[in-house]
């Protein structure tokens, strides 16, 4: 799924007479909807960094996935949901919990995406949110397989279990993201070492995008 690039901020959903929310009323439909949030919140690049480098202290991934259950419960307890306010309901959990200011647009079109995405789940099309879960598969298989080429060099017996893949049943037990239910506080500031082994000094203050 290609992040929209034409985005009305203004744009917005709104729950159908005689719902007092957004929640989905099946559960087939919710549960792709809230795959689909996890997806677009763990395509945020700048969130990505932050989770890397670890600017939410330790608990950075555990903190990603609280930003997912954040979205997924404004379309549970709200009726209407417009592209603004989730784009602010992101940057301020990027400045509270990852000491980040956003000040490159980015979570503008993750969040025009989510919307998309209700819509398409409203309408039970999930081509959207399987194509988001394949890339994230694949992504995550590689890094996998990253990691297991240097085990490989001590033993030849592994090689032959890295060849290939095979498709995902969505509908299977698999490690998707899972959603935290209550905000991690943040740790003591973590030392930030690039990919060269060098620590990186930080200024005091929120770091930005």
């Amino acid at each position: 799924m290609e992040l929209p690039q034409h985005i009305d901020v203004s744009d917005f959903v709104e729950a159908v007479d005689g719902q007092a929310t957004l929640l989905l009323p099946d559960e087939k439909q919710q549960a792709r909807f809230e795959l689909g949030v996890s997806m677009l919140v763990y395509k945020w690049e700048a969130l990505e960094v932050a989770v890397v480098n670890q600017w939410g202290g330790p608990e950075s991934a555990d903190k990603r996935d609280w930003v997912t259950s954040v979205i997924i419960d404004l379309f549970k307890n709200e009726r209407i949901v417009d592209v603004q306010l989730l784009e602010e309901t992101l940057v301020y959990a990027m400045f509270d919990e990852f000491d980040t200011n956003v000040e490159d647009e980015s979570a503008l079109p993750i969040a025009a995406a989510i919307i998309l995405i209700y819509r398409e789940c409203v309408a039970q099309n999930y081509s959207s949110v399987e194509q988001l879960y394949l890339s994230w598969m694949q992504n995550k298989d590689k890094s996998d397989a990253s990691k297991l080429v240097v085990v490989a060099e001590s033993s030849d017996e592994e090689e032959n279990n890295e060849e290939g893949g095979e498709d995902v049943d969505m509908d299977m037990d698999v490690d998707v993201p899972h959603l935290v239910a209550s905000e991690s506080q943040p740790a003591a500031s973590e030392p930030i070492v690039d990919e060269d082994g060098f620590e990186l000094v930080q200024k005091k203050g929120k770091k930005k995008f």
